[in-house]
């Protein structure tokens, strides 16, 4: 029977060693994200995957919070985030930097993220939206390209950090884990 680690055992970065490292090519826009725990959620993921920035626009809430710091436990410490009001104007600028945005929402045309095959050397950002309204359609409008969970059941919704987690995941297992 496998033995459980201890913390002392996890072989985790200082912050200055997470700064210092090489970071995965993968941004997160969190597009008018309501719930402050969800935000926070996300920093933590970001943390443990190398995510290489967050911006938090519109109506998300930004650090210092103590129901953001609730569920990052620090991440926000770690990870590079920034503010910026407007989520259709940052996505532009991304795309004139060579950045593949792809809005994460059930759309037309979407490709499932199962068959999403993140090419190698290319910076990706992944949107996501409102709890309740989801991603703008203007910015799926600007948007490279939908990914979209394939969902079996009655709700067909997901929380916003439950997506994050999942579509971090797979862009890992694809790129990095492979």
């Amino acid at each position: 029977m496998p033995r459980k680690l201890k913390n002392s055992e996890l072989n985790r970065k200082t912050e200055a060693e997470f700064k210092a490292s090489s970071k995965t090519p993968l941004i997160l826009i969190l597009d008018n994200i309501r719930s402050l725990n969800n935000i926070g959620s996300v920093f933590r993921t970001a943390d443990a995957f190398l995510i290489q920035k967050i911006y938090l626009c519109g109506i998300t809430a930004t650090p210092p919070h103590k129901d953001i710091q609730k569920t990052a436990l620090g991440a926000t410490e770690t990870v590079d985030w920034f503010y910026q009001e407007d989520t259709l104007e940052l996505i532009q600028s991304l795309k004139l930097q060579g950045v593949d945005v792809l809005s994460i929402e059930q759309a037309e045309n979407s490709i499932h993220l199962n068959t999403f095959k993140p090419e190698s050397n290319r910076t990706y950002a992944f949107v996501f939206g409102n709890e309740v309204k989801g991603v703008q359609q203007a910015v799926v409008d600007a948007s490279d390209e939908v990914l979209e969970i394939p969902q079996l059941g009655t709700k067909h919704s997901l929380n916003i950090s439950v997506t994050a987690g999942i579509c971090v995941w797979d862009f890992m297992s694809k790129t990095q884990f492979k």
